[in-house]
């Protein structure tokens, strides 16, 4: 089942949850046993990422393939534009459609570190190249893009960021998920902008539960997410309080809010980055309650 038809069938919020597969082999009966356990959120989907330029392109064939026939979720394989060719994303979404996964989240992508990329001379150069092959040669999937709220951290500009976002819609995608953030003013603001534009798809907004004061810095050095004043503050004063348990409780708390917030505003769902923590995942559910 394309994603878009079974979010548009859902009555009430749901979540959908996004795994990253490792990359050993021998980690997987593990792995495997967290997505078991997060099955008891009744998550509309699963996203599956791989590592930066396609590296674990076959891991997260066959990772998606498990949670599709074995563990019974609807998977949406990761599709980037780093190293790729039609050749060769064709042939992955052969593979994928011949394991019964018919959903990807079409994107750009990032190099591998310390690599860079031609992107004038790329056969996919944006993800809305991406996208449209897709939809032209595989028609049968359903096709999911990345939007930030706070602006791609490449983009000139919001308005910029908003054009692109709607050109891979218009390309042929289904619906949206956000990169993290952490104002849900900021997703509000981003679903209006896109109104402004005609797209009235679905857009879901990404959360990732703060685990450290160093994960987040890393993080937001990565994606060019913002994080309010008060917040930072807030995890500064549970780390030298109670140190790194107090700075993960305080990062679960104020996930737990923006959640009941989103839901409140009118949110169809939260995708939720769950760094393949079931319990991390099962207290925030406990915590926010029925949506």
């Amino acid at each position: 089942m394309k994603i878009a038809e079974a979010i548009e069938r859902q009555s009430r919020p749901f979540y959908s949850l996004e795994f990253f597969p490792p990359k050993e082999r021998e980690q997987w009966p593990a792995f495997f046993a967290t997505v078991e356990r997060l099955k008891a959120m009744d998550p509309v989907f699963a996203s599956v990422t791989y590592g930066a330029g396609g590296g674990t392109q076959d891991n997260t064939l066959d990772i998606t393939a498990h949670l599709k026939n074995a563990l019974g979720l609807e998977p949406m394989a990761h599709l980037t534009c780093v190293g790729a060719t039609r050749e060769r994303i064709a042939g992955f979404l052969a593979r994928l459609r011949e394991q019964g996964v018919e959903n990807v989240l079409a994107l750009r992508g990032d190099p591998p570190r310390g690599q860079q990329v031609d992107w004038e001379t790329a056969e996919f150069r944006y993800a809305s190249d991406l996208v449209r092959f897709v939809r032209n040669e595989f028609p049968e999937f359903g096709i999911g893009v990345a939007g930030y709220p706070a602006a791609h951290p490449e983009s000139v500009s919001f308005s910029q960021d908003i054009a692109h976002t709607c050109q891979k819609i218009h390309a042929g995608a289904d619906f949206v998920v956000t990169q993290l953030f952490f104002d849900v003013r900021e997703y509000f603001a981003f679903i209006e902008r896109l109104k402004e534009c005609g797209v009235e798809k679905p857009v879901l907004p990404g959360i990732l539960p703060i685990q450290s004061l160093e994960s987040i810095k890393r993080i937001l050095a990565l994606c060019g997410a913002n994080i309010p004043g008060k917040l930072y503050l807030e995890l500064e004063e549970a780390d030298a309080r109670g140190g790194a348990e107090a700075v993960r409780e305080a990062g679960i708390a104020f996930a737990v809010r923006q959640i009941r917030s989103l839901i409140d505003g009118g949110a169809p769902g939260i995708h939720l980055y769950t760094l393949n923590k079931a319990d991390m995942c099962l207290q925030i559910r406990d915590a926010v309650g029925a949506l």
